[in-house]
């Protein structure tokens, strides 16, 4: 056993999705495309001899559901540090990104010897019953620009990517509850986002990647009122933006952003997945 181990996995914003409920879940998921981000959390685990697992993110203790299933699966009791560049609730895959940093990190601590796909598979099946994501985990795992073709774990999805870098900018204006979203009618939601995939697979570049990520959710009935604003002002200046799902973020590659007057923070996309440090 080690004292501790770190890892540090890509923050992902999802621009378009389909939902793919299973009794399984690490068969459910979703299928769509996102941008990895070099804004992303580093999730540290160390033993600990307290009768239950702590988890700490940016110095406040929390209950992250995902994180506890991950910890219970590899039975281990450890405490979770983790430290974000991003909010937690704003459309970056958070609790994610902890999800898979503490797999990938308990398994290095307490020499489960699991493969990456076993991990990314617990990691993956434990935000589904959390219900707080459906695709960000294998997202994470790829890294750079992912599309999802199919659903679920690595055991049964199918991945491909936009072979791309970019600047990304970003604003948050506030939390959207991803479980709230997906407990309810996924119908139209899950049509539109199929209706974008088609869009990129037939030509899978930023350009139309954010082109069908604006369309999605103008058609998913998932813009807010400040949201709409901005990716107008973005669109007034001859820039590219769209919603991240799920939260009150706007996001745009190379200048939009601050080209629109606004100051944005400022990443890229992650050239690689998650990793070991």
């Amino acid at each position: 056993m080690r004292e501790e181990a770190t890892a540090f996995v890509p923050g992902h914003i999802t621009g378009f999705f389909s939902a793919h409920p299973d009794d399984d879940p690490t068969e459910a998921g979703s299928r769509g495309a996102g941008v990895t981000l070099t804004d992303g959390v580093e999730v540290t685990v160390e033993p600990t001899d307290e009768a239950a697992s702590t988890i700490v993110l940016d110095g406040t203790t929390l209950e992250i559901d995902a994180v506890e299933t991950v910890l219970e699966t590899l039975a281990v009791t450890a405490r979770v540090e983790a430290e974000s560049d991003l909010p937690l609730g704003a459309g970056f895959g958070v609790s994610g990104a902890m999800a898979l940093g503490t797999a990938l990190a308990a398994n290095r601590v307490f020499e489960r010897d699991l493969s990456w796909n076993e991990l990314v598979t617990i990691a993956h099946g434990a935000e589904v019953q959390a219900g707080t994501g459906l695709g960000d985990v294998v997202a994470q795992a790829r890294g750079g620009v992912p599309i999802r073709l199919e659903p679920g774990g690595p055991q049964v999805n199918k991945l491909d990517a936009i072979p791309a870098r970019a600047r990304v900018e970003y604003v948050t204006f506030g939390e959207l509850s991803t479980a709230d979203v997906l407990s309810g009618e996924t119908d139209r939601l899950s049509a539109a986002g199929k209706q974008a995939l088609s869009r990129v697979v037939e030509e899978p570049t930023l350009l139309s990647f954010m082109y069908a990520s604006r369309l999605f959710a103008r058609e998913a009935e998932l813009l807010t009122e400040q949201v709409a604003r901005t990716i107008g002002d973005v669109t007034e200046v001859d820039g590219q933006a769209s919603m991240a799902m799920l939260g009150e973020t706007v996001f745009a590659f190379g200048t939009g952003l601050s080209d629109a007057g606004y100051e944005p923070t400022v990443c890229a996309t992650h050239p690689a997945g998650a990793m070991l440090k």
